[in-house]
């Protein structure tokens, strides 16, 4: 995809349209288009977050390892979501594993060059690291749901 259609494409339809198109800039400039086939893994926990994706098409599902037994599939994600925030936080590990439950076509972002760029531009840091506080409340928050809905402890609240 040309940068200046990605640019559009972000502005228009994730939740990076909180960015403006100068901020935007560096991150189009990091990216690069990945393809994955039905069950194939997109990252796994605990290995190192070197990237951040924006889901374009297809369907991918965000879950927590077991160590018995099937993941606790914590979220389907489908067009436009954004995945990931690990790249953005030390240790730079991802927190659950993300796998592509049909053919996807994402947007795959290069998170220690775009660190590099937020460290240049302070107003851009800032900016990602709010868009991406949202998008971590709104998974952990789904994370602590299913495992309510899964295991209903008493007095699990």
């Amino acid at each position: 995809m040309q940068a200046a259609n990605l640019a559009k494409y972000l502005q228009t339809h994730t939740i990076l349209s909180a960015l403006s198109a100068q901020q935007l800039a560096p991150l189009v400039a990091h990216a690069k288009e990945q393809h994955l086939s039905p069950g194939e893994v997109l990252f796994s926990q605990g290995d190192a977050a070197r990237h951040f994706y924006v889901l374009r098409e297809g369907a991918v599902q965000i879950g927590v390892p077991a160590i018995n037994g099937p993941a606790l599939e914590v979220q389907a994600l489908g067009a436009d979501a954004v995945i990931g925030w690990s790249w953005l936080i030390p240790p730079y590990r991802w927190s659950f594993e993300a796998k592509a439950q049909s053919d996807a076509s994402l947007v795959a972002f290069d998170g220690k060059a775009i660190l590099q760029e937020c460290e240049k531009d302070p107003a851009l840091g800032y900016a990602l690291m709010k868009v991406f506080a949202a998008l971590m409340s709104q998974r952990l928050d789904a994370a602590r749901l299913k495992m309510m809905e899964s295991w209903m402890p008493p007095g699990w609240a």
